[in-house]
């Protein structure tokens, strides 16, 4: 059986960031892996869920062209053309982490499962690790709705393998997959129904957040039902798909599942290890991803304390300092993450929901970015920034950044909160003009009372 320092079962964004320093300390390393190396990220969420929607903003756009005084006779989406440049900017991303690692390490193809807590087999080859990382992310939850099983529903991966264009896209779920997919697949042309069980979409946002987002959405020709209570799926012999909820039936060509994530824990045979989960499967992890067992560590998804790319790479610095006796911690990280409909909702912190929770006392600020002349001249006008602050040492908790730019704008606020910066040190940054970032100081003078 051959001995490996360190053995890392997954090849996730966190594997990426913690290997290099690996081999520079000249650590023996093992890499298992039972699907597409680069994880999620690279094949089936950032990557070409972002390639696909730079296409569906691009035939948005020509469709406003007369808004700007370019006028287009006509168009259409070249679905084919559509997916070759998807697959083509996230294979080479694939097959350069892939060649990475056979370069580098013993890579082993193939599904592991713990033999023992030192101890990994992958189709019959057991190998021996001193260390061992978990980082095999999350899938999709299937509901239980009648006839779930007997429908081709599509997951995040199985819609990005398509090869025609739905003319009738249904979707289950209000949150990030869905929604990002609904928008993308409407403005390339399909016809788009979301069923959301929650009252409102992205359902932990603040209720004024969500309606914005709606009101995008459905703008755009999306039809929502939110409070939807699905009491059955079938397909019919024309291999439609229905839907049934209390409102009636609706029916279309193809149906995605967005709801809900579930960790890739229950095949690994954990107990052989004696690595604790919790009650929903995933790992239970102390402020450095260390597992119930000293030496096995689980990075990303998994462990449940993050579901981003970002996330898991922080994971990854922070599996690292713990390996030279460092001080990061999970718990050291400001969260924030990005929705990437069209205007982006990018979140930092808490939201009014929270802080309210936590019964933190809070100051809010707002501006419509109706009011900011970048999104003015790009005649991208929808959205809204909201900030809450502190009410006792005026520190940033939480923000929004609903429009255009905010993906990137969030930025800066993430850093003043990471740094611990009251807001009048914003206050007095000077910030280039004409941009969405120089209006930031200015939000603060409409700070009030929350509500």
């Amino acid at each position: 059986m051959k001995r490996y320092d360190v053995i890392i079962i997954g090849t996730g964004q966190a594997t990426g960031t913690i290997l290099g320093n690996l081999l520079e300390e000249k650590k023996s390393v093992a890499i298992v892996e039972a699907d597409r190396v680069g994880g999620s990220c690279v094949n089936w969420g950032c990557t070409p869920t972002k390639t696909l929607i730079a296409s569906a903003r691009t035939a948005h756009m020509i469709k406003r062209g007369s808004d700007f005084g370019i006028e287009v006779d006509s168009y259409h989406t070249n679905f084919s053309k559509v997916m070759d440049r998807v697959n083509a900017i996230r294979n080479e991303s694939n097959k350069g982490f892939t060649a990475w690692l056979e370069e580098t390490v013993d890579f082993y193809p193939g599904f592991g499962t713990f033999v023992d807590a030192h101890t990994i087999a992958i189709e019959g080859t057991h190998i021996y690790g001193g260390l061992i990382v978990i980082h095999t992310g999350t899938r999709a939850r299937v509901p239980s709705i009648p006839g779930i099983e007997s429908v081709p529903w599509l997951d995040n991966k199985g819609i990005l393998a398509l090869n025609e264009l739905p003319s009738h896209l249904l979707i289950i779920g209000g949150s990030y997959i869905g929604l990002e997919f609904a928008q993308a697949f409407r403005r390339l042309g399909s016809e788009v129904t979301l069923f959301e069980s929650s009252p409102q979409i992205i359902s932990k946002e603040d209720e004024d957040i969500s309606e914005i987002a709606r009101s995008v959405l459905e703008d755009e020709g999306i039809e929502i039902f939110t409070s939807a209570s699905i009491s059955s799926v079938s397909q019919k012999a024309d291999q439609q798909i229905s839907v049934e909820y209390q409102g009636g039936t609706i029916t279309g060509s193809h149906l995605l599942v967005g709801a809900g994530r579930i960790p890739n824990s229950d095949g690994l045979n954990l107990s052989n290890a004696g690595v604790k989960i919790d009650e929903r499967g995933f790992i239970i992890v102390d402020d450095t991803c260390r597992t119930s067992v000293p030496h096995i560590y689980a990075l990303g998804d998994v462990n449940g304390r993050g579901a981003f790319t970002h996330t898991s790479v922080h994971d990854g610095q922070v599996f690292l300092s713990a390996l030279s006796d460092g001080s990061k911690k999970i718990s050291d990280r400001t969260l924030t993450y990005s929705l990437f409909i069209d205007p982006p909702l990018a979140r930092v912190g808490m939201n009014e929901k929270q802080a309210k929770q936590h019964n933190i006392p809070y100051l809010v600020a707002t501006k419509e970015m109706a009011s900011v002349s970048r999104a003015k001249e790009k005649d991208e006008t929808k959205g809204r920034i909201k900030i809450l602050v502190n009410k006792d040492d005026d520190t940033i908790i939480g923000a929004a950044v609903f429009g255009v730019g905010g993906d990137e704008v969030i930025g800066m606020i993430a850093l003043a909160m990471q740094a611990g910066l009251r807001y009048q040190t914003l206050q007095e940054t000077v910030i280039p003009h004409p941009t969405v970032s120089e209006l930031i100081p200015w939000v603060f003078s409409s700070l009030q009372s929350e509500a």
